[in-house]
């Protein structure tokens, strides 16, 4: 009788150890498709516009400066940016994003 419960329990622990399995695999793609690729996304995004970059336009450092794009340096990856009148500062390119204001659509 001892052999018969003892071969019951160890089966329902295989059993249970395939359910947490499924739920680390299910957990998993849940925070793929809600964190990771979002953000991959995201970055993709920003690296086309840094691509995309020309003299002219207005864009925000990762230090939140804004400015407008005076020079394109594509062998270093160096941005120089006019931040006031005759103060231009020099950038690395990965350290600029687009200008929210820019995008904005002016509501009436």
């Amino acid at each position: 009788m001892t052999t018969v419960i003892m071969a019951a329990q160890s089966g329902a622990a295989n059993g249970g150890g395939m359910g947490m399995l499924l739920m680390m695999v299910a957990l998993f793609a849940i925070m793929w498709f809600f964190m990771i690729r979002p953000q991959q996304k995201k970055q993709k995004e920003i690296q086309k516009f840094q691509n995309a970059l020309t003299e002219g336009q207005q864009v925000v450092t990762g230090g939140g400066i804004y400015g407008t794009v005076k020079k394109i340096d594509l062998a270093s990856g160096i941005i120089e940016i006019e931040i006031a009148k005759g103060v231009n500062i020099r950038v690395d390119k990965s350290y600029v994003f687009k200008d929210p204001q820019s995008t904005q659509v002016s509501a009436k």
